[in-house]
């Protein structure tokens, strides 16, 4: 909400009078407690002007046309002000600046309406400005201005990090989207996940009348797909939040508009060793018949097994890798692939000995080639191949 206050010291002393109407003025008895205004919003001037307040126990108003007068350089408009009540000592009117139509996020009607003191609609594009001035009867003018102008938007997540089983809040200032003070305006935002690209559009509901601040809270599956404001995330994921800000201030120009996102991270309570479980590996034939002896140039299975002990897939890479008896590697290979939630899985890879010896046989399970985060602790057996 745009909150303007003017304070005119017009009192009861006929030297201050004197004085202004001598211009011997340094400075504006008009205050404005916004440096810059959206293009859209309610503006509520607030005078202290103790001439018109001439009976304490009456609700007066100042509305001789003319006298106050709100203006963009688009447009002029006289405005009434009023006493809200007999103990209020303020004059008070209220106008909605009513930004121009610009894209599908920002369509207003456009409109200038009505005379106050508590209603009435004022066109105010985008880098411009709102004035507001009071005339004398000796002709003295004063007046105060304040610039308009679009914002770039912020968007953030509450927290950095989050549990697969909490709720995330979403907050984003916009001021330029507050369309209608008078009510709570809406706004779509796209959040996802790397294990969901294509994502949700969430709606975001601003806090309250004209505070241009928006809320929106998305929820967490494992075992569901997306939909609404549920978000099918694992944890590990990013999940991002954006939207294309249509409203920005110079040196952009009204056909730009840039994307403005933020991220957290999903978490999980449970420790990353315990996430998936391995066995023991064995070699076994083509069959799957397991082997007691084993000989050069034969080609074996070498066999593992894998357990998903959380109620949700996860992906993985199971990786195996030979080192002969001098720890050199003489073969590595991997599996990746995607496990159910609470799902059992065997995976083997085959292995041709070319030498004889002790061959130490390791096998890992990580989250992928490139974090290589262990999602198991390491497995490994020794074998000797006459």
């Amino acid at each position: 909400m745009l909150i303007l206050s003017l304070a005119f010291l017009i009192f009861f002393s006929p030297v201050f009078a004197e004085q202004i109407q001598n211009n011997d003025i340094k400075y504006s008895p008009i205050f404005i407690d916004n440096p810059i205004y959206s293009s859209t919003g309610k503006d509520v001037t607030t005078i202290l002007a103790s001439t018109w307040n001439s009976d304490r126990y009456l609700i007066h108003s100042i509305d001789e046309d003319g006298i106050i007068k709100i203006s963009t350089p688009e447009l002029t408009k006289s405005s009434g002000f009023t006493k809200p009540d007999l103990n209020f000592r303020m004059f008070t009117a209220e106008v909605i600046l009513d930004g121009f139509s610009h894209n599908d996020d920002v369509d207003t009607t456009l409109k200038t309406t009505g005379n106050g003191p508590i209603s009435g609609f004022l066109k105010a594009d985008a880098d411009s400005s709102i004035t507001i001035s009071l005339e004398f009867e000796n002709g003295i003018v004063l007046t105060k201005s304040g610039p308009t102008q679009w914002s770039i938007d912020t968007i953030q997540f509450s927290e950095e990090n989050y549990l697969s089983d909490k709720t995330a809040l979403l907050r984003v200032v916009d001021p330029d989207l507050n369309l209608n003070p008078e009510s709570l305006d809406h706004i779509s935002i796209k959040v996802s996940s790397n294990s969901d690209n294509a994502g949700i559009k969430v709606d975001a509901i601003e806090t309250s009348e004209g505070s241009g601040v928006f809320i929106a809270t998305i929820t967490f599956t494992q075992n569901k797909s997306s939909s609404g404001n549920r978000l099918f995330v694992i944890p590990g994921d990013t999940i991002i939040a954006k939207y294309d800000d249509h409203t920005l201030p110079k040196p952009y120009s009204t056909s730009d508009n840039l994307e403005i996102k933020t991220s957290a991270k999903i978490v999980s309570s449970i420790s990353p060793l315990e996430k998936l479980r391995i066995t023991p590996i064995f070699l076994s034939d083509a069959s799957g018949n397991p082997l007691k002896s084993f000989s050069t140039n034969h080609q074996m299975q070498i066999v593992g097994n894998i357990t998903n002990e959380q109620n949700f897939k996860q992906k993985f890479i199971y990786l195996i890798q030979v080192k002969d008896e001098n720890n050199f590697v003489t073969s590595v290979s991997w599996i990746q692939g995607e496990i159910s939630g609470n799902q059992n899985l065997d995976v083997s890879q085959s292995w041709t000995p070319t030498l004889a010896g002790t061959y130490n046989i390791e096998s890992y399970l990580w989250n992928s080639l490139n974090d290589s985060i262990p999602l198991s602790p390491p497995m490994s057996t020794s074998v000797f191949v006459k």
